[in-house]
């Protein structure tokens, strides 16, 4: 008897855990959307190309001066030999032998801050940029902006119902973990009902072993979420730059706050509606 609850309580935390990986995953995407969509914004380049006569020198001290515009975040200065290396990789060497000069000015790629990437405010960093006689053209994609802004925003709302709905069926499903486990006790709660025991009585030690299996069953999905983590980290470096120590207590707070709670409040509610339970009716449900 004794292994046979044992094995039962294992089982139930075990199902909680997976259950509530899933609430720390759906969690893990919401904290980091804005940091995600930072990301990307702040990878869009602007590229300004200096006019053929301008030297080294001249393209270097630009290159500090644009550093002091507000709402620029970065900047990478591209030699005549670095445009024609890339260049040369993109359309190959063969392409290249044609001109007797190299066709690739002098340019600066421009990296901004996430609040600037808009049509609006890219079109007057642009203003900006031009003014100076230094500066031939100043291009930047766009449509890839557009597309950027539009596209992050549907997936922003649609990770919010993904996420709400993950929630609502976590709810449920342990929900139901915890109904049938308690299942398993009705007879032992009307027995100790029939006895005279009052429902706080009866309710505590069932409260505190669910208290007990949901912290369990937290810990352990922590443990699986933060060994994924582990495991994928090396395949997408850049993007779990993004997954700050702040975002991550946040999510295991979520996850313990969920497990704990749902457990709790799913016992209390129905340990108190089997004590009401006849005979009968314990053997009906």
């Amino acid at each position: 008897m004794r292994r046979r609850l044992i094995s039962a309580w294992i089982s139930t935390v075990i199902s909680l855990s997976l259950v509530l990986l899933l609430v720390g995953v759906g969690t893990l995407m919401v904290v980091n959307a804005k940091a995600v969509s930072d990301y990307f914004k702040e990878n869009l380049q602007v590229s300004v190309l200096l006019k053929d006569q301008v030297n080294e020198e001249s393209a270097l001290k630009y290159e500090h001066s644009i550093q002091s515009i507000s709402g620029v975040r970065s900047t990478k200065y591209i030699s005549r030999e670095q445009g024609v290396e890339e260049l040369s990789e993109m359309l190959g060497r063969d392409f290249l032998d044609v001109f007797e000069t190299a066709p690739v000015p002098i340019s600066i790629d421009v990296n901004l801050e996430a609040a600037y990437v808009s049509p609006d405010s890219l079109e007057n960093i642009k203003a900006v940029l031009a003014e100076s006689p230094l500066v031939e053209e100043v291009v930047y994609q766009t449509s890839l902006v557009e597309a950027l802004n539009q596209n992050l925003s549907k997936i922003s709302l649609l990770l919010a119902i993904l996420v709400a709905l993950l929630l609502f069926i976590s709810f449920v499903l342990i929900a139901n973990t915890v109904r049938l486990d308690l299942f398993s006790r009705r007879f032992s709660i009307h027995t100790m009902h029939q006895v005279g025991a009052t429902r706080g009585f009866i309710r505590a030690p069932f409260v505190g072993r669910a208290a007990l299996q949901g912290l369990f069953a937290a810990l352990l999905a922590i443990l699986m979420l933060l060994g994924g983590l582990f495991v994928l980290r090396d395949e997408f470096k850049q993007l779990f730059n993004i997954f700050t120590l702040d975002s991550l207590l946040m999510v295991m707070g979520v996850m313990l706050a969920f497990g704990l709670g749902i457990c709790v409040v799913c016992t209390w509610f129905t340990v108190n509606r089997m004590v009401g339970y006849n005979r009968d009716k314990l053997y009906s449900v």
